[in-house]
Order: C-alpha cells, then sequence, then structure tokens
C-alpha cells in the first residue's frame, strides 16, 4: 500500500480546522459548477459526467483528508449502486479499501498515549506502513512469539468529531442523496449512534467475541481472536487471517461449488444474525471479509453492528412473507408501526405509499419466497435498480413532507443490500433459509 497511496502526516482534528476543509471544498464543488455551465452555454448537449468526476474527486480528497465520520457516510453511500452517479460510486468505494494511511510516526504516538510503549517495544515485529486503510482507523500486520497479528489503530479524532462532522456533511448529503430536510434528520440520528458506537472499540471486542462464539457452530466461518493484553480504547489486535477480498479472489477464477460454498456461510452468517440472536453486523461491505484458500470465509469487523428492535422485526418481516396474507387493518397498523404511513397523510398518499413499500419489499423478499436463489442473476438486481429509480423521480414521493421508514430500516436495509451485492459479486446460488413463521 505504502508504494501505491501517499501517507498523511496530520489530520485536521478541532472543529475549526475541520469546518474549515469542508468550505474549501464546498468552494471548489461550486466552482466546478460554474465551469459545467459555462461550457454547457457554448455546448448545450453537454451532458454532467465531466461535473460528476470532478466533484467525485474533489469530495472524496477532502473526505479521505479528514477521515471519521464523513468519509464513512461516503463509503455507505457506495455501497448502494442506486444512490449515487456512477462516478461518486467508483470513487467512494476506495473509502472501502485504500483510504489514504496515517504516516508511521502517528501511529506510535497513538501507542505511546495508550501503552507508554512504541509498536516496536511491544511486538516482534510490525508494519511500518499500514497494510489496509479505511474510513475509521487502519491496520497493520505484526507478530508476537511466531503468531501473526492484525493491529487495527484508530484515527486521532474520530471519535470526537462524529457529531459535528455529521452537521458539516449534511449539504452535500442532502444535494447527493436527492433528500428533503426532514428525511435527512431523520436517518442521521440513527447514523450518529451507530458511528459513535463504531468508535468505542471495548465495545466493538466485546460484540466481537459475543457474535463470533455464537455463530461459531456455522460451517465454513472463520472468526479471530482478540487479544486484550494489546488491545485498548484506540487499538484493537488480533489473529492475522490470511486470503483475499472478494474482487481479488473472484479474479482467481474460483469454481461454482466453492462460490456456492462461501455464498451459504454468508447468508447462514446473516439468518442466525438477524433472526435469532436479533443483533446484526450491519457493515457488509467487501473489506470486512476476507476468503481463505480452502474457500473459508474469514469475518475481520464487527465494529458496526444494529441490535434489532422486536416489535420492528415482526413487521418488517411480516411484509416479507410470501403470500401476504393480512387484513386490511392488519396491514395498516404494521406501515403505521414501520412509520411507512401516517396520520399526515392524505388517503391518495397512504394509498400511494401502501402500494410503493408493498412493491418493494415484495421484490426484496424474492430470496425469501424460494427454497434456492442465483444471485448471480443480473436481472434481479436490475429490477430492484429500476423499481428505486423509478420511484426516486416519482412526484408523489418528491413532495412528501415527511420522511419514509422507521430509522432501525436504515440499517437492516443496507445489510440486506450488503448482503444481496456480496452474494451477486460471489455468483452464488445458495439454500435461502429461512424461520418456520416466515416460510
Amino acid at each position: 500500500m505504502s508504494g501505491k497511496v501517499k501517507e498523511q502526516e496530520a489530520i485536521p482534528v478541532s472543529k475549526v480546522q475541520r469546518a474549515a476543509k469542508f468550505i474549501s471544498t464546498g468552494a471548489k464543488v461550486g466552482g466546478n459548477y460554474v465551469k459545467h455551465y459555462a461550457k454547457k452555454i457554448v455546448n448545450p448537449s453537454l451532458d454532467k459526467e465531466e461535473l460528476h468526476q470532478n466533484n467525485a474527486s474533489d469530495i472524496y480528497n477532502s473526505l479521505s483528508e479528514l477521515k471519521g465520520s464523513a468519509l464513512k457516510v461516503a463509503q455507505m453511500m457506495s455501497m448502494d449502486k442506486n444512490l449515487l452517479p456512477r462516478a461518486y460510486q467508483d470513487k467512494f468505494t476506495m473509502a472501502q479499501y485504500s483510504a489514504p494511511p496515517l504516516s508511521y510516526p502517528l501511529v506510535v504516538k497513538t501507542f505511546q498515549k495508550y501503552f507508554s510503549k512504541t509498536p516496536e517495544q511491544l511486538f516482534d515485529t510490525f508494519t511500518r506502513s499500514a497494510v489496509n486503510a479505511a474510513s475509521i482507523g487502519q491496520v497493520h500486520q505484526a507478530t508476537k512469539n511466531g503468531q501473526t497479528l492484525a493491529v487495527k489503530i484508530q484515527y486521532p479524532g474520530v471519535a470526537d468529531s462524529v457529531s459535528s462532522d455529521l452537521k458539516l456533511v449534511r449539504p452535500f448529503a442532502l444535494r447527493l442523496l436527492n433528500m428533503n430536510e426532514k428525511e435527512l434528520d431523520h436517518y442521521m440520528e440513527e447514523v450518529e449512534e451507530r458511528l459513535v458506537e463504531e468508535t468505542d472499540y471495548h465495545l466493538e471486542v466485546e460484540r466481537s467475541r459475543e457474535i463470533s462464539e455464537a455463530c461459531s457452530h456455522i460451517p465454513n466461518l472463520r472468526f479471530p481472536k482478540y487479544y486484550d493484553v494489546w488491545s485498548s480504547e484506540r487499538i484493537i489486535t488480533m489473529d492475522w487471517i490470511s486470503g483475499k477480498h472478494i474482487k481479488e479472489w473472484m479474479e482467481t477464477n474460483p469454481n461454482q461449488t466453492i462460490k456456492n460454498q462461501v455464498g451459504q456461510a454468508l447468508w447462514d452468517f446473516y439468518h442466525h444474525q438477524v433472526h435469532n440472536l436479533k443483533q446484526v453486523h450491519a457493515d457488509p461491505h467487501p473489506g470486512n471479509f476476507i476468503i481463505e484458500p480452502d474457500g473459508t470465509l474469514g469475518i475481520i469487523d464487527f465494529g458496526c453492528v444494529k441490535v434489532i428492535p422486536e416489535d420492528f422485526y415482526q413487521g418488517y418481516f411480516a411484509l416479507i412473507k410470501k403470500e401476504l396474507v393480512m387484513k386490511e387493518e392488519e396491514l395498516n397498523q404494521v406501515f403505521y408501526s414501520l412509520d411507512f404511513i401516517s396520520d399526515k397523510d392524505t388517503e391518495e398518499e397512504k394509498t400511494y405509499f401502501k402500494g410503493v413499500f408493498k412493491e418493494m419489499i415484495s421484490l426484496l423478499g424474492k430470496p425469501f419466497h424460494v427454497d434456492r436463489f442465483d444471485f448471480a442473476d443480473d436481472s434481479y438486481f436490475e429490477q430492484i435498480f429500476l423499481l428505486g429509480d423509478r420511484i426516486s423521480n416519482d412526484k408523489m414521493f418528491k413532495k412528501s413532507r415527511q420522511a419514509r421508514g422507521s430509522r432501525h430500516g436504515l440499517y437492516i436495509n443496507r445489510t440486506y443490500f450488503g448482503l444481496y451485492n456480496l452474494l451477486n459479486q460471489l455468483q452464488a446460488e445458495v439454500d435461502t433459509t429461512k424461520p418456520d413463521w416466515l416460510k
């Protein structure tokens, strides 16, 4: 990584420094729009592709320097292929694997703060350059007594800047996501809660152990062991899992049997968490999974976990049933409880939104309606993207005066979109197990 990506010597930590960075980026984006419209006067047929590329590059470069919540939001948005223009998707996807890493002196400073020792004093060997750098922290490889370890170090200032960063990223999110302010505020509170938890490394280790233990019976999964002696508030040390991320692994042309094996392990992992544990690893982007040479799937990050309230679970999955046999009164109650409709709606709006969400959930529930589902079927994903595009451009949806959908749905939807996309990347066909009451 060190040969490809320039290391950062410092991170803007204070609110003033971070705000100044956002303001300068906003000025660049504004300048890009001015240049675009000036060119459009000369060439009226000019599309927005160059504008999107320039803006995506400027925004990503700025967020990469800031790290933390702002970059994490970009990473989250890049996972939904229907949310952003392709230029933003392509650029923001880099946040999943290859954000610019911190320079070694900053890493040493973090170790001295929490252990009063340098990495070399704690470990037998320690890579000076990060082997992976993402939005909240970066990973170095170390060895101790013959064991190979992964050491995750949180970027300075990230934990203290979650709330202020989300306020700063708000104008960009409003424009990029095409949401109204009420919708964005409705979800930002949920995002902030999860991001605050994600900076709590003690909580991450606790949840990692809890979920790893609860899922230890699932075939073809591997979880690292965590080491308290070399972990702290901002550092986590765990077993190193050797292997490849999905994209690299797929480039080795694995056969269909092994692709299905990895896909099945992934499905079973999520099935058990959602339906039995009622808490779920809610960050299913490719950087959090490693495939070992024998096709075992390594799960390496439990920073983002969503606890699923029972009432939300019952309502959400009741709508996914293949035959939605429910009295109108019961159905309305579910839609109200999930915040799809409210008393502020006109009868026309209630009818419209009930129809939209029934259609959407029916489509997302398709894998649950059969015993086995082929996620290599790109036409299925095309249907999802077309439906999302149609709804987001519908006048009724655009003029809605309120946010739609429970805040709890934000990370559950994200989890299933992420899971489906991973299975599509794997080109896997899996047995779509489900609880008896959902069959």
